[in-house]
């Protein structure tokens, strides 16, 4: 089978991610001696620096790791809560979280999370890993053009509202020249420093790093800059409710991950704090409805497509952190098989929640008593952020994957503090994030806004295992993140495709829920699938009822993966879409 690339193997390491620099910097440091812990985190802090409108210091990360003497994966939380002010009576007056400014901001939690498995996992000093970020921030890189066109959409919108960006980022070098952050790459030497100065203990030096960015001068700028009301989409300005405390009071947290045995794997997932579940939950619909379909026929799309529509209207039910209902009664084969038995010949247009263990159901009364529709599918290519002239992001998101010859494995999703949502802070060079838009104005809910509670995000890494096989994958894509995922699971483990013809086969999702970001609309039916399924296939989608969005062939999502088989043979693959993603290793 034809493949654009090959699938990777080799013994010695691997590493896939979302941008050829970062899966070079993580490379480097395993040649270098350092192990997967070590690489992902220069990967991480690398992606800020080149995919800064995709991810940032600001943002968050997810990860679902094992290490060499412990194979149980265990989930990393680097996403920050709420700030204590964020009461929804200080939002009175505003119906959502505004997807942009100094509102939707949760403690940043990317750094912290990184600092702390380096700390806890990896074996190098942060200088070793932080080298390669700072690199490319003083150095310059050539960018590429996602962030060309995100800068070029919001240019007005930062000259006329957020003049710390426009400094940062206008005008846009010319084809071929180099963007650098000088700011950041000045944070980034300060933080060493300040590492350093404790002694050599590499321990202690990375202690003193996260109390430097949670405590110390890189608090101190976010309190300071979050005091000024800027304009967001709102259409009116506001001051931040993030303090130097919040950041101060919160840090990353190790749990466990949810998980289903399906096709003879077991798949690992991030809880209900996060979408993670709904991957598990798609998986368990379709195991009730028995054998698949033909791989690329009418019947698979739909049946996944109908699956898809009933998991993520429980997700608007149920998922977030104040949920009363467990993932196990989610997942519990009797509720799985009356779910599914609500899968039929035609494209559903509704809004169908179950109601697990008989509860009283009720959805955001946002969504029931407005439900903003869409007249069509608007994700950008490739998982991309869509962005308008105002800075509101829908889609978005970094990923990598990293293998080592010693058992270490890791599957990251960093996201937020993109670069077009909140104006720049000027003394750190960069900005915070806006995942508190993913919080329900209204009490009661699972993801209501309540302070120091997290958003229910879209982040979603995924780990799987097989007898003594072991697979780490991921994409960026916002709420298509777990239909990208399962489209790749499912031809890899039931269909056999290796690696890279999983992520290279025709992709699709559905827009028939609604969306994790600001203004929170839905398409009924909505089906964006590669003009790759052919046009037959299409046509009978159609017919089926499904409002079809016909992409480029080329264009949905962003996948990367590794895996370690039972005899230490590492394989890794990276999707071409895009051009930018790339596996390395040997």
């Amino acid at each position: 089978m034809f493949t654009t690339r090959p699938e990777l193997s080799g013994t010695f390491g691997m590493v896939a991610s979302t941008h050829w620099l970062a899966s070079a910097a993580g490379m480097a440091v395993l040649e270098g001696g350092g192990n997967a812990f070590d690489a992902a985190v220069a990967a991480g802090f690398a992606l800020h620096v080149v995919e800064p409108h995709l991810n940032g210091p600001g943002g968050e990360v997810p990860a679902i790791f094992v290490t060499a003497g412990d194979q149980r994966p265990t989930v990393l939380c680097g996403q920050g809560v709420a700030p204590a002010a964020a009461t929804i009576d200080r939002f009175a007056g505003l119906e959502l979280v505004p997807g942009t400014g100094l509102l939707p901001a949760t403690v940043p939690g990317a750094v912290p999370a990184w600092l702390t498995l380096l700390r806890d996992h990896g074996t190098l000093a942060l200088r070793d890993v932080l080298t390669y970020a700072i690199g490319y921030a003083e150095a310059g890189y050539v960018p590429i053009s996602g962030l060309r066109q995100t800068v070029g959409a919001v240019e007005e919108m930062f000259r006329k509202a957020w003049p710390t960006s426009a400094e940062q980022w206008l005008p846009l070098p010319g084809p071929g020249e180099v963007q650098r952050n000088r700011p950041l790459a000045a944070t980034y030497r300060r933080l060493l420093d300040e590492t350093e100065a404790v002694g050599p203990d590499r321990e202690a030096q990375l202690d003193a790093a996260i109390t430097a960015w949670s405590e110390g001068f890189v608090a101190e700028a976010i309190d300071t800059f979050c005091r000024t009301p800027v304009l967001d989409d709102s259409g009116e300005p506001h001051a931040g409710l993030l303090t130097g405390q919040d950041c101060a009071a919160w840090r990353p947290s190790y749990e466990a991950p949810v998980s289903l045995r399906t096709n003879g794997w077991t798949v690992y997932k991030v809880g209900p704090w996060c979408q993670g579940p709904v991957l598990l939950q798609q998986l368990a619909l379709l195991d009730a409805l028995g054998p698949l379909p033909d791989h690329g026929s009418a019947d698979l799309v739909h049946r996944i497509t109908e699956v898809a529509k009933l998991a993520f209207a429980d997700r608007e039910a149920w998922y977030g952190e104040g949920s009363e209902v467990s993932v196990d009664e989610l997942l519990a084969a009797g509720y799985a098989k009356e779910r599914a038995a609500l899968v039929g010949a035609e494209a559903s247009l509704e809004l169908r929640p179950g109601a697990p263990g008989d509860r009283t159901l009720r959805l955001p009364r946002y969504l029931t008593t407005q439900r903003p529709e869409a007249a069509s599918a608007q994700l950008g290519a490739l998982g991309d952020p869509t962005v308008s002239r105002h800075g509101t992001t829908r889609g978005d998101t970094c990923h990598l994957d990293v293998a080592d010859r010693w058992g270490n494995m890791i599957s990251a999703t960093p996201s937020g503090g993109w670069l077009q949502s909140s104006p720049t802070i000027p003394a750190l060079g960069f900005c915070l994030g806006t995942r508190g838009q993913m919080f329900w104005l209204e009490e009661g809910l699972p993801a209501s806004l309540v302070p120091g509670r997290r958003p229910r995000a879209t982040l979603t890494p995924s780990f799987a295992r097989r007898d003594g096989r072991l697979l780490a994958f991921g994409t960026p894509g916002g709420d298509q993140q777990d239909q990208w995922q399962l489209g790749f699971f499912l031809n890899h483990a039931v269909f056999g495709l290796d690696l890279q013809a999983s992520i290279d086969a025709p992709a699709w999702h559905t827009t028939a829920f609604p969306s994790s970001f600001y203004p929170r609309t839905t398409v009924p039916g909505g089906l964006v699938a590669e003009s790759r399924l052919g046009e037959p296939v299409l046509a009978e989608l159609a017919r089926r009822g499904h409002r079809v969005t016909v992409s480029d062939g080329w264009s949905l999502g962003r996948l990367s993966a590794v895996a370690r088989d039972e005899d230490g043979l590492l394989r890794a693959a990276a999707n071409p879409r895009g051009m930018q993603g790339y596996a390395v290793g040997r």
